[in-house]
C-alpha cells in the first residue's frame, strides 16, 4: 500500500511529546473503568427486568430503557468533544462517575419508596447518559496522554477492550443470580456503588495533563470547532468509512440487544438465572479477540482485518435469530461467541487507527463524532426495536437485527478500504 494520505495511515499522536505518565497510572484506569463496565453490564439482564417487574411494563416499554439512556449521544455527543478539547480529561470523568452514582442510587431509592413512575425512570435515565457521553469522549481521547507509543497504545486499547470483553462475560452471569436472589433493584444500587468505586480508582491517578492550549484568537466559537471534528472525519480515508460501517452495524446490533433478554424471557420462558448464563456463555469471544487483535492486525494488515473481523461479526449476529428461532440454545451462544470475538478484534483496530491518525488538539472532537456516529445509532436501534416488537413481536425485531448488520459490510469494503488488502503487513503507522 502506498505511503499517501489516502491509503495508509500517519501518525497524529507523535506532534507534540507527551509527558510520560507515572508508574502504574495506566492500570489505575483501566482497574476503574473496568469496575465500571462490570457494573453497566449487569444492566444489560437487570434494567429491562427491572421495568417489567417492578414498573410493570410491557415489553415494547422495557425495550425503551437503552433508548433514555443513549439518547443523549444525538445531541451531546459533538458538542462535548469540544468542550473536552478545552479541558482537563481526568477532572472531567470524575465529575461523571460522581453523577452516574447518583443517579442509579435515586432510581434505587425512588422505587424501594414506591415513588418511580416510568417518566421519572426515564428522565434520570437521561441524567445518566449525558455524564457518559461526556465520560466516554473524555476517557477514549485520555489515554494517548498516558502512552504516546502507538504500539503500546494498541496493547493499552486492546487491554481496555478486554476489560469490556470480561464484563460482558461476568457481568451478566453474575447479574442473574444476583436479580434471582436479591431482586432487579439491589442491582441497580450496586451499579451505583461501581460508579463510586471507578471513582475512587481514577483519582488515585497521578499523572496530570498539561493545561489545554488556548484556542487561536480567530476561532469564531463552538460551531466551528465542532464542524473542524466532523470535517476531518468525514474526508478522511480510512475514518470516514470504518464509522459508517460502525454506525450501520450499532444501528442493527442495538434493535437485537433490545430484544434478545426480552425474547428468551417471553417467548423461551427462561429465568433471570438462565438468562445471565446464556449471554455469559456468549460473552466468552470477547476476551479471545482482545488477546489477539494486535497479532491478527500485525498478521493480515489493517484492511484485511477489518474487513473479515466484520464479516465474522456479522455472522454471528445474524446466527443469533437463526438458531433462536428453533430453540437451539447452544448456537445462540455460538453465535454470541462468534460476534464477541470479531467485536473485540474490530474495536481495538478502529480506536487504534483514529487515536494515531488524529492529530491531539482534534482528538476530543473525532471521539465525539464516533460516540454520535456509533453511539447515537443505540437510541434509535432501540426505537426501532420497539417499534418492531409492536409491529412484529419479539422474533421479528429479533431476525431485523441479526440479519440487518450485513448492511454494514458495503460501508466499510469501499475501494479506499480494499487497497490495503494486498498487502498483508500494512498496519496503521
Amino acid at each position: 500500500m502506498s505511503e499517501s494520505a489516502t491509503t495508509e495511515p500517519a501518525t497524529g499522536t507523535g506532534s507534540k511529546a507527551q509527558r510520560p505518565a507515572a508508574p502504574g497510572d495506566f492500570w489505575k484506569l483501566w482497574t476503574g473503568q473496568s469496575i465500571s463496565l462490570l457494573g453497566d453490564s449487569f444492566m444489560v439482564v437487570a434494567l429491562p427486568l427491572f421495568a417489567v417487574s417492578v414498573l410493570h411494563l410491557s415489553a415494547a416499554q422495557a425495550a425503551l430503557t437503552p433508548f433514555a439512556l443513549n439518547a443523549p449521544f444525538l445531541i451531546l455527543s459533538l458538542p462535548a468533544g469540544a468542550l473536552i478539547d478545552r479541558r482537563r480529561r481526568r477532572a472531567v470523568m470524575l465529575a461523571c462517575d460522581v453523577t452516574q452514582a447518583a443517579v442509579f442510587g435515586l432510581i434505587a431509592l425512588a422505587a424501594w419508596l414506591h415513588q418511580l413512575s416510568f417518566v421519572l425512570l426515564m428522565l434520570l435515565l437521561v441524567i445518566s447518559g449525558c455524564a457518559l457521553v461526556f465520560f466516554q469522549v473524555a476517557y477514549t481521547t485520555y489515554l494517548p496522554s498516558l502512552i504516546s507509543d502507538p504500539d503500546e497504545l494498541h496493547r493499552g486499547n486492546s487491554r481496555l477492550y478486554l476489560s469490556e470483553s470480561a464484563s460482558k462475560t461476568l457481568g451478566p452471569v453474575a447479574a442473574g443470580p444476583l436479580v434471582a436472589f436479591f431482586g432487579p433493584l439491589a442491582t441497580i444500587a450496586l451499579n451505583a456503588g461501581s460508579f463510586l468505586l471507578s471513582f475512587g480508582a481514577i483519582t488515585a491517578i497521578r499523572h496530570r495533563e498539561p493545561e489545554p492550549e488556548a484556542a487561536p484568537a480567530e476561532r469564531v466559537g463552538m460551531v466551528r470547532e465542532i464542524r473542524e471534528g466532523l470535517s476531518f472525519v468525514l474526508r478522511h480515508p480510512w475514518l470516514e468509512p470504518v464509522l459508517s460501517a460502525g454506525a450501520v452495524y450499532v444501528f442493527f446490533l442495538s434493535v437485537l440487544e433490545a430484544s434478545l433478554v426480552l425474547y428468551l424471557h417471553y417467548t423461551w420462558g427462561m429465568s433471570t438465572g438462565e438468562i445471565g448464563l446464556v449471554l455469559g456463555l456468549a460473552g466468552l469471544g470477547y476476551p479471545v479477540g482482545s488477546l489477539l487483535s494486535k497479532r491478527i492486525m500485525d498478521g493480515i494488515g489493517t484492511s484485511r482485518a477489518l474487513i473479515l473481523s466484520l464479516v465474522v461479526n456479522i455472522l454471528g449476529c445474524a446466527a443469533m435469530p437463526v438458531f433462536g428461532s428453533v430453540g437451539w440454545t447452544a448456537g445462540l451462544i455460538v453465535g454470541g461467541i462468534l460476534q464477541g470475538f470479531a467485536n473485540a478484534v474490530f474495536g481495538p483496530i478502529s480506536l487504534t487507527l483514529r487515536q494515531t491518525v488524529t492529530p491531539p488538539g482534534l482528538l476530543g472532537r473525532v471521539n465525539s463524532v464516533q460516540r454520535f456516529l456509533l453511539w447515537g445509532m443505540v437510541p434509535l436501534g432501540s426505537l426501532a426495536a420497539s417499534a418492531m416488537i409492536s409491529l412484529a413481536g419479539l422474533a421479528g425485531a429479533l431476525w431485523m437485527g441479526g440479519i440487518g448488520t450485513a448492511l454494514s459490510l458495503p460501508a466499510l469494503a469501499r475501494r479506499r478500504v480494499r487497497r490495503g488488502w494486498s498487502t498483508p503487513a500494512e498496519a496503521p503507522a
